[in-house]
């Protein structure tokens, strides 16, 4: 059984998340999408309606659990069994961090951390920019899934 866990504050869950998930599923058995539990992130999207709005977007799919946590994220990988962790990269920049954070958790736990690209068109999408332009009273409908009510 391959699990993997995506981690992440999901403030809201943005298209570019909502992609790498897809990805993940092709060739992971289950995903659990890890809700961080993070005070300082809960402005717009408390805690309580990201884990009901990601819960009823993916009711559908059996593979995917919802779940929050808080402290490490090793040690909730390692809470629900998973032998994988998702870490979505937008950037280069990105791409050097998760890697050094990636061989620091491998050498400590031995859960392996699986780099996904956001596609191109995606990558200047983040749940910061969206949340910066809902605190300006913006549109936000287009940065989100199709089919996710907010």
């Amino acid at each position: 059984m391959r699990r993997a866990l995506f981690p992440g504050t999901f403030d809201p869950f943005t298209i570019g998340h909502y992609s790498i998930v897809m990805r993940a599923l092709a060739f992971m058995d289950e995903l659990v999408i890890g809700i961080g539990i993070n005070e300082a992130k809960n402005t717009h999207f408390p805690i309580d309606k990201r884990i009901r709005v990601v819960t009823e977007f993916f009711k559908d799919e059996p593979r995917i659990k919802v779940l929050p946590y808080e402290n490490l994220t090793v040690d909730f990988a390692m809470d629900v069994e998973a032998g994988f962790i998702i870490r979505g990269i937008r950037t280069v920049k990105d791409f050097e961090y998760e890697e050094s954070i990636a061989d620091i958790n491998k050498k400590l736990t031995g859960i392996e951390t699986i780099l996904l690209f956001t596609e191109p068109e995606l990558s200047c999408i983040s749940s910061t920019l969206v949340r910066e332009l809902l605190s300006y009273g913006k549109d936000i409908s287009q940065f989100i899934p199709q089919g996710m009510e907010i």
